[in-house]
């Protein structure tokens, strides 16, 4: 495997992986996957207009948990297909080639791909590309055989994910601030030395040193939802307190060490909401790459926002081309 990385790629890959190592069992949905009913309809769609006879060669770039591919080998048959997958994480290639042992993964940046040009039939991208910059769909243009197909979907700037995106940020943000979780360490330390004996001052003090930290906790999951953040902030609410409530039948190392992955895990999630906000694209930007395809000979079969049923915001960007 190669990889290759911008000079800020690293503590994006770092973010990156330490997401995918988390989700492994995580439905597309949670998972970073986005299996909205609209997203999995319009794959749908386009690898049926795709497909040719024959075997064909599919490339999908940033394919973090695998749901196009998994989509491609359900409307194409895996036995049609060979399918190449690239990540920057490490971890998200491995998990694809854990569930589709046939794939080829590479861990390489999206900017700069480690194989030959011009050597797939279909070239796709959910929501990975921009995050490399604008010169990566040039990228992936080039990986496209003569009359080969090249499907992105790009994170749209005001949209339904952007703006999600952005409240998690603001709520992760509120729960840094706020020190509920290193607070939560200092009071569940003293709290397990109190029942082993241990005076139990410490712990009290370090309860009501948590106890406004919990309250911001709690205004954040009742004003924002549980689900922002994908759930992490409520998750980590309910498990602390579920655990304060039984204190004595917890094991020490495994409720400390809990809450420092969590810890790590809000850095890293905040680390994937800023890259999501800061690589999203607007109407200017997205109709230079439409011309830009054009110009370089493409003839691009759909442009636009892909907004669902009965929504105002649009999901995504839609770019579906095909080489001349």
């Amino acid at each position: 495997m190669t990889n290759e990385q911008t000079a800020d790629a690293p503590d994006t890959a770092h973010s990156w992986d330490t997401y995918w190592q988390g989700t492994a069992e995580v439905g597309a949905w949670t998972a970073g996957g986005v299996s909205h009913p609209a997203i999995a309809a319009f794959w749908r769609d386009f690898f049926r207009t795709a497909q040719l006879p024959g075997p064909q060669a599919l490339l999908d770039i940033a394919s973090g948990n695998g749901s196009v591919i998994d989509c491609a080998v359900s409307v194409l048959g895996e036995a049609s297909l060979d399918v190449t997958c690239v990540d920057i994480s490490e971890s998200a290639v491995a998990g694809i080639r854990r569930r589709f042992p046939n794939v080829k993964g590479v861990v390489c940046d999206a900017a700069s791909l480690p194989l030959d040009g011009g050597g797939f039939d279909i070239v796709t991208s959910q929501f990975g590309v921009e995050y490399a910059g604008p010169m990566a769909v040039e990228e992936a243009a080039r990986m496209a055989a003569p009359r080969g197909w090249l499907a992105l979907l790009l994170h749209h700037r005001g949209g339904l994910i952007h703006g999600e995106c952005a409240a998690s940020l603001d709520a992760i943000g509120q729960t840094q601030r706020c020190r509920f979780v290193p607070l939560a360490i200092d009071m569940f330390r003293a709290g397990f030395a109190a029942v082993r004996g241990a005076d139990r001052a410490p712990y009290d003090e370090a309860a009501r040193r948590l106890a406004p930290a919990a309250e911001a906790l709690e205004a954040v999951v009742k004003t924002m939802g549980e689900q922002v953040a994908g759930g992490t902030i409520a998750d980590l609410y309910a498990g602390v307190a579920r655990i304060h409530s039984r204190l004595p039948n917890y094991d020490p190392d495994e409720v400390l060490g809990w809450l420092q992955r969590m810890e790590s895990e809000l850095d890293a999630y905040a680390g994937r909401m800023s890259s999501m906000i800061g690589s999203a694209i607007g109407p200017d930007a997205f109709e230079e790459i439409r011309t830009g395809m054009e110009s370089r000979g493409w003839t691009v079969r759909q442009a636009g926002p892909l907004t669902p049923p009965g929504q105002e915001l649009p999901l995504a960007w839609v770019l579906v081309a095909r080489a001349r």
